[in-house]
C-alpha cells in the first residue's frame, strides 16, 4: 500500500495512469487557491461569499494536509531518504516539502493560540501554494537548476551591488545633506535614492540638486545599467550551458550510453 501511494504521489509523466489524475487534480486545486485569494482581497465578493471561501479553504487544508503527510511518510522509498525517521525529516527540510508545509500551517496557528495580528500577516503565506506547482513543472525545475548552477557567481554579484550601493549612497549623503537635509537625511534614507538610481528606475522623488550631486548621480547611473547586466549575463550563460547540456543528454541512450541517430526529414 505504502508503495502505491508513494506511485500516485509521484509525478506521472504518462497520461490517463491514477498518477496523472492526481497531478491534475493538485494542479487544478492550486490554481483555484490563488483565484480564491486574489478575489477574496475585493470587499464585496469577499462579503458576499466569505462562507464559500471559507468551505473552499477548508476543503484545501485537508487536502493539502493529507497530501503532506503521505509525502513524509513514504519519503523512505526514495533512495535518497531511505533511512527510517532520519529520511523521513531529511526529506521534510527540502524545499519542495517546507512549500508544502506552508500551504496550510497558517490554517491551524489560531488552534495553538497565536495572536490574530500576526495570524493576519502569516496569512500570506497562503500564495505559497502557488509554489506547489514547481513539483510538476519542468521548466520551473529547469530554471532552479540553473540558479542552483551559478549560485556563486549571482552572489558575487549581489555583494558587488551591495558594496557599491552602500558606497553611492554615503558619497551622496555627504554631498548632498547641507542642501537637502530633509531628503537625504542620513545613509539609510539615501539608499532608497541610491536603490532608485542603480536600477535605473529613477522614481524622481529624490534627486540631487548640486552640481557636484548631479555629477555623482550621473555616474552612478551609468554604472547602474552594466551593473544590472552582470547577472542577467551569468543567468543567459546558464541557460546556454544547461541546454546544451539536455541536447547531450538527448543524444546518447541514458541505458546503453550508445549514440542515438536522428532521422532528419529531407524537404
Amino acid at each position: 500500500m505504502k508503495r502505491r501511494i508513494h506511485n500516485i504521489l509521484t509525478v506521472s509523466k504518462k497520461s490517463g495512469d491514477l498518477s496523472w489524475y492526481f497531478d491534475v487534480f493538485i494542479i487544478t486545486l492550486i490554481i483555484l487557491n490563488v483565484i480564491a485569494i486574489v478575489l477574496e482581497s475585493i470587499e464585496p465578493l469577499r462579503q458576499q461569499f466569505q462562507t464559500h471561501f471559507d468551505y473552499f479553504e477548508l476543503f484545501s487544508v485537508i487536502v493539502f494536509t493529507v497530501e503532506y503527510i503521505l509525502r513524509i511518510w513514504t519519503a523512505n522509498l526514495i533512495p535518497e531518504f531511505k533511512k527510517p525517521i532520519a529520511g523521513n525529516l531529511k526529506y521534510a527540510l527540502t524545499p519542495l516539502a517546507i512549500i508544502d508545509l506552508l500551504a496550510f500551517l497558517p490554517f491551524y496557528l489560531p488552534f495553538v493560540g497565536v495572536d490574530l495580528r500576526l495570524l493576519r500577516m502569516l496569512r500570506i503565506f497562503r500564495i505559497f501554494r502557488l509554489f506547489k506547482i514547481a513539483r510538476y513543472i519542468e521548466a520551473l525545475s529547469f530554471i532552479t537548476r540553473v540558479f542552483k548552477k551559478k549560485k556563486e557567481e549571482l552572489v558575487i554579484s549581489l555583494i558587488f551591488t551591495v558594496f557599491l550601493l552602500l558606497i553611492a549612497s554615503t558619497l551622496m549623503y555627504y554631498v548632498e545633506n547641507e542642501s537637502q537635509p530633509e531628503n537625504f537625511s542620513s545613509i539609510p534614507e539615501t539608499m532608497w535614492w541610491g536603490i532608485a538610481t542603480l536600477t535605473t528606475v529613477g522614481y524622481g522623488d529624490i534627486y540631487p540638486v548640486t552640481p557636484l550631486g548631479r555629477f555623482l548621480g550621473g555616474v552612478i547611473a551609468i554604472i547602474g545599467i552594466g551593473l544590472f547586466a552582470l547577472p542577467s549575463g551569468i543567468l543567459a550563460s546558464g541557460f546556454s550551458d544547461e541546454i546544451s547540456r539536455r541536447k547531450l543528454q538527448d543524444d546518447y541512450c541514458s541505458t546503453c550510453g550508445q549514440t542515438i541517430k536522428k532521422e532528419q526529414n529531407e524537404i
